[in-house]
């Protein structure tokens, strides 16, 4: 009741429109997350009421199975009226680079957002041809989940780098039968290697990965595989059968030390487990990555040919508003990238991680799009089965060299 008179009290400000006919929006927010898009639907509802909104959500973990359904869609002349995708170069790399999207530089202009979003983030959106997307939210990636009181009960802290996680941290949570790290589905090992690979490489070294001047094969960046196939020896055996929800739910319940996850997990633990910051659950920047912001961000763009253009646009207003922003990221679990945000809206862990991206040294991730081409992201699941498979971590900076040299990865 709360939620929708806000909705209602923020259309009436916008004022109600006259669109008609439908808007399809395609994206991967289902179940958990499920809410917080739901608030953004009824505040373009409330303001435009006689259009038929559909919401056209394909489930799995971080879009691995959307974006194949887009790829389908986009490729066969049917693309939806805008879709989710992450900031950065997911979309620039795939899309914009194919020619498929409309540039939204008028409409930055138009509604005030080149004045609201950070430039660094606008340059990330942005090529010499235009803006490409709305960006609804900032994501962390190098987040450490725990329960304070189940440490103290174990008699652990948490690490300060991997290398405490590893020789001491792990052994003395698998003495007493506790998982020290949980993982789920096969995308979260990417998301880990991440975290490991900016704790073991430092902020430039690990940007280097993608801007060219650090190879994948180099001694530095081999030596990322070794950690990560020590941390690894300290998780479950039965990842691949867990969602990234399951993994956070044996933190949770006590079956688990940590989970290295992006802040979603706390969208989950309020939304969906009515946890409280602080008190039901707690964090830390993943072992030997504090004071660096691995961002990622959830956008939303407008494709060429789009069925319903007009009512793509008023959605595209609604999400890069402050109120359809507040409504949708004090659901998700995330922070609003705009810089007159209303953080007395936003819980403990939100407002401190708005003071992080405030503070923190800023990077880019990996798995969720922001800093490579799709192309390069989705091999890099061939290159993490290559690892898992083999435990060379030679096998797999070769692959991933490889992979980066096919695709272009700097072009």
């Amino acid at each position: 009741m709360i939620r929708r008179c806000f909705v209602m009290l923020a259309a009436l400000m916008f004022g109600l429109a006259t669109a008609q006919g439908e808007l399809e929006i395609f994206s991967w927010w289902a179940g958990d997350e499920g809410p917080a898009l739901e608030a953004l639907i009824e505040l373009y509802e409330a303001q435009h009421p006689d259009v038929d909104v559909i919401n056209a959500t394909v489930t799995g973990g971080s879009g691995v199975n959307a974006r194949a359904v887009l790829k389908t869609r986009m490729l066969g002349g049917d693309p939806p009226d805008s879709f989710q995708v992450h900031a950065g170069q997911e979309l620039i790399g795939t899309w914009v680079a194919a020619g498929r999207m409309e540039d939204l530089t008028d409409l930055f202009a138009e509604e005030g957002f080149l004045d609201v979003f950070p430039a660094g983030l606008i340059d990330q959106i942005s090529t010499d041809g235009g803006i490409w997307s709305i960006p609804v939210n900032i994501h962390r990636s190098n987040v450490l989940w725990y329960v304070q009181s189940n440490l103290d009960s174990w008699g652990v802290s948490v690490p300060a780098d991997w290398n405490e996680f590893v020789s001491d941290t792990c052994p003395a949570l698998q003495a007493q039968d506790v998982t020290p790290l949980v993982l789920g589905e096969n995308w979260t090992h990417n998301h880990l290697w991440e975290s490991v690979a900016l704790a073991e490489l430092g902020p430039d070294d690990y940007q280097g990965l993608f801007s060219g001047d650090l190879a994948f094969n180099d001694p530095k960046a081999v030596a990322v595989w070794d950690t990560f196939g020590a941390v690894l020896d300290c998780a479950n055996d039965d990842a691949s059968g867990l969602s990234w929800q399951q993994a956070t739910d044996r933190v949770v319940g006590g079956e688990a030390a940590f989970n290295v996850m992006g802040d979603w997990a706390a969208g989950y633990m309020v939304t969906t487990l009515g946890l409280v910051p602080g008190e039901g659950f707690n964090w830390a920047a993943s072992p030997g990555t504090d004071g660096v912001f691995m961002w990622l961000s959830d956008s939303f763009g407008l494709p060429l040919g789009a069925p319903n253009r007009d009512n793509a646009l008023d959605w595209l207003r609604v999400l890069g508003s402050r109120e359809g922003q507040d409504a949708f990221n004090t659901l998700k679990g995330s922070i609003s990238p705009r810089l007159d945000s209303d953080l007395s809206l936003y819980n403990a862990y939100l407002q401190s991680a708005a003071d992080d991206w405030s503070n923190d040294v800023v990077v880019g991730s990996l798995a969720h799009g922001a800093v490579a081409k799709e192309a390069f992201m989705s091999e890099f699941a061939t290159v993490m089965e290559i690892y898992l498979g083999s435990r060379s971590a030679d096998a797999a900076a070769n692959a991933a060299q490889a992979i980066a040299n096919q695709v272009g990865l700097n072009n």
